[in-house]
């Protein structure tokens, strides 16, 4: 049976959220973040804003720059939440398979949901209506056979549209498709892409598998795939976490390795609060420099020892190639593994 996948994406919802609570915020640029004078990084902003240049995870020191007139408002996450949840009901009125991204945002999967005759389509345009209706938010939807093209059509009609993508034009729509709106296809993989007379989906149809995962690793296949318009990933009601992690943006410039250290070791309480106990089987180091360019650098570990937490850093902060340091994070990777499964590692 084919599937019938929508992505609902809420539009701007920090933001969206905020100048509901504010109508004198309406029509303004306004931005979701941290201080622009302490380091701070926009979470969202509203449309207005982005006409300006400003999107989420810029420094809202540059977001000043760019809009003087921007107006900064710290998160309320609580009140995310409560909305999020209210979100989370509407769908629920159609089906239980439901598979969260973030608060904002989820994949439904509505193929045997027989509401409004069974067309994903006007179910998507209902679900719309009902989350405008309960919450004053308005959202953008994606519909397609699949994953990767309901989540890009989420974005083609935004704000507060939609776009459907029926079996019969995944070919030509992702023959069509830039190769940077491929999921994982970042600024180094693109420029890859395009080095190679790689531009758009049909382009990628003269490369075999084997020639694309030479050139770019396991990621090669994903590519193969995606541009056959591809993706069997089924929709997940309930995700385990995979990671735990912890990082935090600092007043000042670190400048040596070993102050990078000092701040991984004020992280690790909280690291282990959150771990609650679970086991892991690595660790990684994340750190960013001031140039906002980032690395991250991992070790096979089941214990936050001494010893492999600096061979980790080392790594990494090797790469720092003279650059101050802005950010430091420190993750784990959580063991899967069935507790009776696990071997006695002898500690």
């Amino acid at each position: 049976m084919q599937r019938k996948i929508i992505h609902v994406d809420m539009d701007a919802f920090y933001a969206s959220v905020e100048i509901r609570d504010n109508p004198a915020l309406k029509g303004k640029p306004i931005a979701v973040g941290g201080k622009a004078d302490s380091r701070g990084v926009i979470s969202t902003c509203s449309y207005e804003a982005r006409r300006f240049g400003i999107h989420s995870a810029m420094p809202s020191a540059e977001a000043k720059r760019r809009c003087p007139e921007l107006i900064l408002i710290p998160g309320r996450m609580s009140v995310y939440k409560a909305v999020s949840a209210q979100i989370r009901e509407v769908f629920a009125r159609y089906t239980e398979l439901i598979e969260p991204l973030s608060l904002d945002e989820a994949y439904l999967d509505v193929s045997d949901c027989r509401a409004c005759r069974g067309s994903a389509t006007l179910i998507a345009e209902q679900i719309r209506r009902e989350i405008l209706e309960e919450t004053g938010l308005t959202a953008s939807a994606g519909i397609a056979p699949n994953k990767f093209l309901a989540k890009i059509a989420s974005d083609e009609n935004k704000p507060n549209g939609q776009c459907v993508i029926t079996p019969d034009q995944v070919e030509s729509f992702v023959a069509a498709l830039p190769l940077h709106k491929f999921p994982g296809v970042g600024p180094r993989t693109a420029e890859k892409l395009e080095s190679l007379g790689l531009k758009q989906g049909s382009d990628l149809l003269n490369w075999s598998l084997e020639a694309l995962t030479e050139a770019f690793g396991k990621f090669g296949h994903s590519l193969y795939q995606r541009a056959r318009g591809i993706d069997n990933r089924p929709v997940q009601p309930s995700r385990e976490r995979k990671s735990v992690g912890v990082e935090t943006t600092l007043a000042r410039d670190l400048v040596t390795s070993g102050q990078c250290r000092d701040v991984l070791e004020s992280l690790l309480p909280e690291l282990r609060k959150r771990l609650r106990g679970r086991t892991f089987k690595s660790v990684t180091v994340k750190l960013k420099f001031h140039d906002f360019q980032q690395t991250t650098a991992a070790g096979q570990a089941v214990q936050l020892r001494s010893d492999i937490l600096d061979a980790v850093l080392n790594t990494a902060y090797a790469r720092a190639a003279g650059r101050r340091v802005r950010l430091v994070g420190i993750s784990v990777t959580l063991d899967e593994t069935p507790p009776s499964e696990q071997l006695s590692l002898g500690f």
